[in-house]
């Protein structure tokens, strides 16, 4: 016998993200930096637009200038649920692309095309009550007889006389629930 190995374990940790930024070179930052691509997106953009629409803000002074400013410095560390705005925008953007019934393997999933199912039925008469009640009688007063092994009836050949005798009355068939019904009514009870 070997002695037992010493036990190895491992720990899967979520990997440390550090967040992407611009204008932090080593120890050096420029001032009120760094700046994450949300910021500069948020300082290009909207100082685009206010350049572009100063003639619709300029009677109300410094305000959009501080709030534009503000913007900047408030999407610094934003999260959308658990992350970034970009990542959040590209998922939402992901999602819009999805096919509507999802994937399955890396495919669009489909429906499959409809087909035509035809089936049928049969309709036929009820049994006159007389006849029911001599169909029942005929079963009722019928001894128990035991059935053969299911290899004997498949085995043996089932021949039918091609004359009836003349004193059986034709008695229906009867289905498999019928037949219970009625080994039940005998005292035989089902098994």
């Amino acid at each position: 016998m070997t002695a037992p190995t010493g036990r190895v374990s491992r720990f899967y940790t979520g990997a440390r993200r550090h967040p992407w930024v611009l204008g932090k070179v080593a120890d050096w930052k420029i001032p009120l930096g760094p700046y994450t691509p949300a910021q500069i997106g948020v300082a290009v953009g909207g100082g685009f637009l206010l350049v572009k629409s100063v003639g619709w803000w300029s009677w109300m002074g410094p305000v959009p200038i501080v709030a534009w400013l503000l913007t900047i410095w408030v999407v610094r560390r934003p999260k959308i649920a658990g992350r970034a705005p970009v990542q959040a925008a590209v998922g939402w953007a992901m999602l819009g692309w999805q096919p509507r019934a999802g994937r399955i393997g890396g495919r669009a999933a489909r429906d499959r095309a409809a087909r035509l199912l035809l089936g049928g039925f049969t309709i036929e008469e009820a049994p006159s009550p007389a006849a029911a009640a001599a169909s029942q009688a005929a079963v009722q007063g019928a001894p128990r007889v035991s059935r053969p092994a299911p290899a004997a009836i498949f085995s043996s050949p089932h021949r039918r006389s091609k004359e009836p005798s003349a004193h059986a009355a034709p008695v229906r068939a009867l289905s498999g629930v019928q037949q219970l019904l009625a080994l039940a009514g005998q005292g035989g009870g089902v098994r």
